[in-house]
């Protein structure tokens, strides 16, 4: 089953990659490996979740966050290699929870990246991951997921 029929059983579509708005780029290829840049909850054009975890944003609204985050992970895969489905195994997920100091389910809002990697991916989409909480993001975003070390593939 390919990458746009899973995701839509899941409830969701993949959306357009959002260009970087700074001095970097979104997808960094080297040889075998592809490193794609923190990606924020982008949805209809704007961040769809701004705040804090623990006084702003609930958890749901946070796994949703890590969710859309996801989603355009993935987009920015099918946007630098052409397809994902069959080309990529993820290596390592990093999952950034803007939160308040007393805030301690980061790790239950990185799961909405990581089942959403592993739902559309299969065993392709299992990782590493590491979910740290931080004072605040860029564009006030509630949550940033970056994705290192993914592995490319032949095409079948």
């Amino acid at each position: 089953m390919d990458l746009e029929r899973r995701l839509k059983e899941l409830g969701f579509s993949l959306p357009e990659p959002v260009a970087p708005s700074y001095h970097y780029n979104a997808v960094v290829r080297r040889g075998e490996q592809v490193f794609v840049s923190g990606q924020l909850p982008w949805q209809d054009g704007a961040i769809a979740v701004t705040g804090l975890l623990g006084t702003d944003v609930t958890t749901e609204q946070g796994i949703l966050a890590a969710q859309l985050c996801g989603l355009q992970g993935l987009a920015q895969l099918k946007h630098a290699l052409g397809r994902v489905e069959g080309t990529v195994e993820l290596g390592a997920v990093t999952v950034y929870v803007a939160s308040a100091p007393t805030y301690r389910d980061q790790a239950r809002v990185a799961d909405g990246a990581s089942e959403l990697f592993t739902a559309a991916l299969g065993a392709a989409g299992k990782h590493s991951r590491v979910a740290v909480g931080v004072a605040s993001l860029p564009r006030n975003a509630a949550v940033e997921v970056a994705l290192t070390g993914v592995l490319v593939r032949q095409h079948d």
